[in-house]
C-alpha cells in the first residue's frame, strides 16, 4: 500500500519539474470568433517572419501558440496583435509543458498564484452611487405600476437630488390613500409629507440587499465574463464591502487585462411602444412630446426605437446562452434564465403576446474627468441590439430572433453568456508582477523548503541513526504526497504563503517520530524486548500524535473557512500536509521499521 500511494503520489507531482513554455494567446473579442481564415492569417503571419512554433493548438474558442523563448514570444505578440488589430485579444501567457502521457492520465502541475507565475492584478470598486441611482429609478417605475394596477392616481411621481421620491397629488383623499399602499409595500419607506405631495425612499433593508446583490452578482459575472475568454486560472474574489479583486496569471499587459474584463456594461430587456411608434418622426422633428413614461432608443445603424422606460428583465438573470440557424435560415440566439427572471419574463409574455420586445446594451465609458472625491466620471451609453416579437408565452428559455447576420448571433450570444455587469465598476488599484519576480520567489520558496529539510534530516540523523533515517525517507514521501495531491486538486492554486505552509509541515512532520522514537527508547530503558518496545512505541505515541495533529488540522480548516485569498493557500497546504505527514510518519516508517527488523531475533536497535 506504501509503495502504491508514493508512486501515485510521485506520479501526479512529476508534470512540475517540466515547467512551462512562453506563450501567446489569441481569444476573440465580442465583435469577433476566431475562426479557419483567422487561423490560417496567423499561421502565415509567423512563417513570414520567421519565428517558429512548439506547437499551435485551438481550443476553447482561442488559439495557444507554444515558443521557445520570451524574446520570440514578444516578437510575436507584436506582430499578431498589428495585424489582427483589436478585434482580437492576443495576450502573452504561459503554457504547462507536461508531456502527453502524462496529461492523458490527467496529470498537470500545480496552478501558481500570481506572486510566483506573474500577472496583474485589479482592485475594483463597484460604483453603489450609479446602482442605487438604477435601484431608485426601477423604484420609481415599480411605484408607477402598483398605483395603475390599484386604479390609484396621482399628479407626479419623481426623484429628487437626494435620490428620495417625491409623489404629488391633486388632493388630500388621495395623497391618504397613497399613503396607506406605501405603507403595505416592504420596500419604500415614507420620510415626510405635506398637503398635496409625499416624499419617499427605498427601504434600508432593500438597499443593503441591492448593494450586496450588485457586488457579489458582479464578482460572478467577471468570473464568467474571464472564463469565456480563455484566460488561464484567473482567480476572481469580493473583498469587503464594494470591492473585488481580479487576479490574472501569466497575463502581462495590463491594458490588454482591462479589454479582457470587458466595458462596464448591462443588458437589459424593454418593451417597444408600438402605439407610439408611427409618431416617431414627429418626436425628433420636436413636433411632438414623447410619450410619458418612454424614451428614444438608437440601433447601431442609426434607427430610432421608442421604449417603454420600465425595465422587464436585466440581463443579471441570463444563465445560458447559445446561437443556432433555424429551420427557415435565420439566426436566433436561445436563452436561458434563473428561476427569478423566469418568473418575470413568464408574467410579462402571457399579458404581451405578439408584442415587440427590445434588447438594450447599456454601457458605461470613462470621460477621463474626476468628482470632488477623485473618482472617474463615468458616461452613460446606450444602444438597442435587437428588436423582435414575442411569439409565446415561455419562462425560463426562449429564443431571441429578428438578427441580422449570424456573426451577429454568434456576438450576442457570448455577450449573454459571459454576462452584463448589474452596476459599472472602477479600477482603483493595478498591479503587474513580472515573470522573472515571480521565478525569484519560487526560486527562494524551493530554497527555504530545501533548508528545512536539511535541517530537519541532520537532527533526525544525529538524534536517532537507523530511525533518523526512516523518518527522513518519510520526510521526502511526505513532500512528494503534498506536491502531488495539490497538482490533482482543481481549486487549489500554490501561493508564497502555500510555501510556507510546505516549509511549516516539513518541521512538524518529523514531530511525530520523535514521539515515537522516544517513547521506544523509554520502553527499551525499562528492559523491554526490541520487538516489543517498537509495537510499544508505535500504539503509545499513537494518541498524542493524533490529538496534536488534529487540533492543528482544525486551525487550518477554520483559516480556510474564514480567511481569503493569501490565508486559504496557507491553510490548504498546511491541512494537506498534516493529513500526508500522519501517514507517512506512521505507516511509512513503520513499514521500513518491521522490513528491517520484523520476522526476526534483534538485541539492539540503531535507534
Amino acid at each position: 500500500m506504501l509503495v502504491v500511494v508514493i508512486c501515485v503520489g510521485l506520479l501526479y507531482a512529476l508534470p512540475n519539474i517540466y515547467g512551462e513554455d512562453p506563450a501567446i494567446q489569441i481569444s476573440g473579442s465580442n465583435t469577433s470568433d476566431i475562426d479557419i481564415t483567422t487561423q490560417d492569417k496567423i499561421r502565415k503571419i509567423l512563417a513570414d517572419n520567421h519565428i517558429e512554433t512548439k506547437s499551435f493548438v485551438f481550443e476553447n474558442k482561442s488559439v495557444l501558440i507554444r515558443v521557445g523563448d520570451n524574446d520570440t514570444q514578444l516578437k510575436a505578440k507584436e506582430l499578431i496583435s498589428k495585424e489582427l488589430g483589436d478585434a482580437y485579444i492576443v495576450a502573452l501567457n504561459l503554457a504547462p509543458a507536461t508531456p502527453k502521457w502524462l496529461t492523458v492520465l490527467g496529470a498537470e502541475p500545480m496552478k501558481l498564484g500570481l506572486d510566483l507565475r506573474g500577472g496583474v492584478h485589479f482592485l475594483m470598486e463597484v460604483d453603489m452611487t450609479t446602482a442605487l441611482s438604477k435601484l431608485t429609478e426601477q423604484s420609481i417605475e415599480n411605484l408607477k405600476f402598483e398605483f395603475n394596477n390599484s386604479k390609484l392616481k396621482y399628479k407626479a411621481l419623481n426623484k429628487d437630488g437626494n435620490q428620495q421620491i417625491v409623489m404629488q397629488f391633486d388632493n388630500t383623499e388621495d395623497r391618504n390613500k397613497a399613503i396607506t399602499k406605501i405603507n403595505g409595500l416592504p420596500d419604500f419607506k415614507l420620510i415626510s409629507q405635506s398637503e398635496n405631495s409625499i416624499t419617499l425612499s427605498v427601504s434600508e433593508q432593500r438597499l443593503q440587499q441591492a448593494k450586496n446583490d450588485a457586488v457579489q452578482q458582479n464578482t460572478t459575472i467577471l468570473r464568467n465574463r474571464v472564463n469565456q475568454l480563455g484566460v488561464a486560472e484567473p482567480i476572481v474574489q469580493r473583498q469587503g464591502a464594494d470591492r473585488i479583486v481580479v487576479e490574472l496569471p501569466g497575463i502581462q499587459d495590463t491594458a490588454l487585462a482591462k479589454r479582457i474584463l470587458g466595458a462596464t456594461a448591462t443588458l437589459e430587456f424593454r418593451q417597444v411602444n408600438e402605439e407610439n411608434t408611427a409618431n416617431l418622426p414627429a418626436m425628433l422633428a420636436g413636433e411632438m412630446r414623447v410619450p410619458y413614461g418612454s424614451e428614444i432608443k438608437y440601433m447601431e445603424n442609426g434607427r430610432p426605437v421608442l421604449l417603454y422606460k420600465r425595465i422587464v428583465l436585466t440581463g443579471d438573470h441570463i444563465t445560458d446562452s447559445t446561437f443556432r440557424v433555424n429551420e427557415y435560415g435565420q439566426p436566433e440566439v436561445s436563452i436561458t434564465l434563473d428561476s427569478s427572471g423566469g418568473k418575470a419574463m413568464l408574467n410579462f409574455t402571457q399579458k404581451n403576446i405578439h408584442k415587440a420586445m427590445a434588447t438594450l446594451f447599456v454601457e458605461y465609458k470613462d470621460t477621463g474627468k474626476r468628482d470632488e472625491n477623485d473618482k472617474p466620471i463615468l458616461e452613460k451609453q446606450e444602444r438597442v441590439i435587437n428588436v423582435a416579437t414575442i411569439q409565446g408565452i415561455f419562462s425560463e428559455r426562449f429564443q431571441v430572433t429578428g438578427i441580422s447576420s449570424v456573426d451577429q448571433a454568434k456576438n450576442l450570444s457570448l455577450l449573454l453568456r459571459a454576462g452584463a455587469l448589474i452596476a459599472p465598476i472602477q479600477i482603483i488599484e493595478e498591479r503587474t508582477v513580472g515573470p522573472s519576480m515571480g521565478q525569484e520567489n519560487i526560486t527562494q520558496g524551493l530554497e527555504s523548503c530545501v533548508w528545512g529539510l536539511l535541517v530537519s534530516v541532520i537532527f533526525m540523523l544525529v538524534m536517532y541513526r537507523l530511525f533518523g533515517v526512516f523518518a527522513s525517507l518519510a520526510l521526502v514521501a511526505n513532500l512528494i504526497l503534498i506536491v502531488g495531491i495539490m497538482s490533482l486538486l482543481p481549486g487549489a492554486t500554490l501561493s508564497m504563503p502555500g510555501i510556507a505552509g510546505i516549509v511549516l509541515t516539513v518541521g512538524m512532520a518529523v514531530d511525530a517520530n520523535v514521539l515515537i522514537n522516544e517513547r521506544i527508547k523509554e520502553e527499551l530503558s525499562n528492559g523491554r524486548g526490541v520487538q516489543h518496545a517498537i509495537n510499544e512505541g508505535y500504539a503509545g505515541a499513537w494518541s498524542s500524535i493524533f490529538d496534536a495533529n488534529l487540533t492543528t488540522l482544525i486551525t487550518a480548516i477554520i483559516l480556510y473557512a474564514v480567511g481569503t485569498g493569501s490565508i486559504k493557500g496557507f491553510a490548504i497546504t498546511l491541512g494537506i500536509g498534516i493529513i500526508t505527514s500522519m501517514f507517512t510518519s506512521i505507516v511509512g516508517t513503520r513499514a521500513l521499521a518491521n522490513l528491517i527488523y520484523g520476522g526476526r531475533r534483534v538485541n539492539k536497535l540503531s535507534i
